[in-house]
């Protein structure tokens, strides 16, 4: 029956929403468990979207045969419909014995200890160890593709140096973008920040993003705006040009296709015999191919790996974060040994809160953390090993008087603070606006004392130039005048 169904997916809703509520109402401590309730929510969520799209169908009601059946019931046999329902359900339960009839309250209601450790391994293969459950890129499959790239330096970047200029494609020459490997590494690093974005942020509409970021890529691309991709000037094949044009900063070769960075040897290449013979066909009719179907295959090539660079580039500026902390576990991690490494790996995987609890009580152990030397604490809650305290420095107190005397802890910290709102609202509030000239300033009567002596200087140099007057003498030569003043006293002028 149609009003049934209606009944039914009524129902599913506010037990959906329900169970939604319920699992907000949580504050898991782990990553692992915030990702395992953010993806059963996400699932809850598209089964409200699914279920409204069918109710919204029902009272709609297009073939009328919802309004057919009500009103059957409002002028038949009331009795009769109920039994007819009644033969229905139990012929259906005779075809399906062992069917079980669905208990929404069971299905919805909140996970048990064996439903939550389904869903947290289910989490864990979603995310490779180097991932940390969501934490942190695992780029090294891509940084071994991008080291096979001929790059224009020819330099080969480490792993940090990677993780820094992955989204930087200005290293590569043009021409070089346009090979089919390079259009392969693009394609699959953009699908891995996508597929990351996915996995660590359930909860958010990443289509809508990825179709606003879309929008931004095809307004800049219809006026030209996108960096590195702007329209070819093809120059004339003449007499005196011999088909060369400055192109994408650096020499292009018209007639060959080709493209130099260096000038001596463009003007060498410009000697020889190929260049020659190819300027002497592109004279004959080659300029009029520019314009043609060759050209146009071309720029939707490159229109197709400059959209892979813009949504990569987006897409790190979105994780701006998860970039920063790999970094940061890339070096903690170049800093143990290969033992120490599995170790971590192990404590992760075996990680399970339930372990430690007996009748709903957290155990001793993990209420109390033996940490004497007041260490500070690890993504696992416990205290990082004392060698890598030492390595980082982090014994080390920094203070600034200008962030409300507020003291850091370690060099790394220190120098990052800089960049940071409290010590930039801390020189604003002091009347300094440059903030740029004042790293490693730390005290507020030195900043001020700066501050002034820049100011000073400024309106020294303005005051200057106000106050050049410029003479002219009997010969028509144009200077200062004290310079005038001084070579008429001279008798020169």
């Amino acid at each position: 029956m149609l009003l049934e169904d209606q009944r039914h997916r009524h129902e599913v809703l506010e037990r959906l929403e329900d169970a939604i509520a319920e699992r907000l109402r949580e504050d898991p401590k782990h990553i692992r468990d915030r990702l395992a309730r953010d993806h059963e929510i996400a699932h809850f969520l598209a089964s409200v979207e699914s279920e409204s799209v069918a109710l919204l169908k029902l009272y709609e009601d297009t073939d009328g045969e919802r309004e057919k059946e009500v009103r059957g019931l409002a002028q038949g046999d009331n009795m009769e419909s109920f039994q007819k329902e009644i033969a229905r359900i139990r012929e259906f339960y005779q075809k399906y014995p062992d069917q079980q009839a669905e208990n929404l309250e069971k299905t919805y209601k909140k996970r048990t200890a064996e439903d939550q450790a389904q869903a947290i391994a289910q989490i864990e293969t979603m995310f490779s160890g180097e991932e940390g459950t969501g934490r942190f890129f695992d780029l090294s499959a891509l940084h071994h593709e991008s080291i096979n790239l001929q790059r224009i330096d020819g330099r080969h970047l480490s792993y940090l140096q990677y993780l820094d200029s992955f989204d930087n494609f200005a290293a590569i020459r043009r021409n070089e973008k346009l090979s089919d490997r390079y259009f392969q590494y693009v394609k699959a690093l953009q699908e891995y920040l996508e597929s990351f974005m996915r996995r660590t942020k359930p909860l958010e509409n990443v289509n809508k993003i990825f179709s606003a970021f879309d929008a931004e890529f095809d307004q800049a691309w219809e006026k030209d705006e996108v960096p590195g991709w702007e329209k070819r000037t093809t120059a004339t094949v003449g007499p005196d040009t011999n088909g060369d044009a400055e192109h994408a900063g650096g020499l292009w070769c018209t007639a060959c296709q080709k493209q130099f960075a260096n000038e001596s040897v463009y003007e060498s290449h410009l000697a020889g015999k190929k260049h020659k013979r190819a300027a002497e066909a592109a004279k004959q009719g080659a300029v009029a191919t520019s314009n043609g179907p060759s050209a146009s295959i071309d720029r939707f090539k490159e229109r197709a790996i400059a959209e892979r660079e813009f949504r990569i580039k987006k897409l790190a500026a979105a994780m701006s974060t998860e970039r920063a902390d790999t970094k940061v576990n890339v070096e903690r991690k170049q800093g143990m040994t290969e033992r120490e490494r599995q170790q971590e790996l192990e404590m992760l995987y075996n990680e399970n809160p339930e372990e430690n609890k007996d009748d709903g009580h957290v155990s001793d152990s993990e209420d109390k953390i033996y940490n004497p030397l007041k260490l500070p604490l690890a993504w696992d809650g416990k205290p990082i090993p004392f060698w890598l305290y030492k390595l980082h420095g982090l014994g080390v107190e920094f203070p600034c008087e200008i962030c409300g005397n507020y003291t850091y802890m370690g060099r790394r910290a220190f120098e990052k603070h800089f960049n940071e709102a409290r010590h930039i609202w801390g020189l604003k509030a002091l009347g300094i606006t440059n903030t740029t000239l004042f790293r490693e300033i730390t005290g507020m009567k030195e900043a001020q004392e700066l501050w002034a002596t820049i100011e000073a200087d400024k309106k020294k140099e303005m005051s200057g130039m106000e106050n050049i007057v410029e003479m002219e003498d009997t010969d028509g030569n144009v200077m200062p005048e004290k310079v005038y003043r001084d070579l008429a006293a001279q008798g020169y002028v």
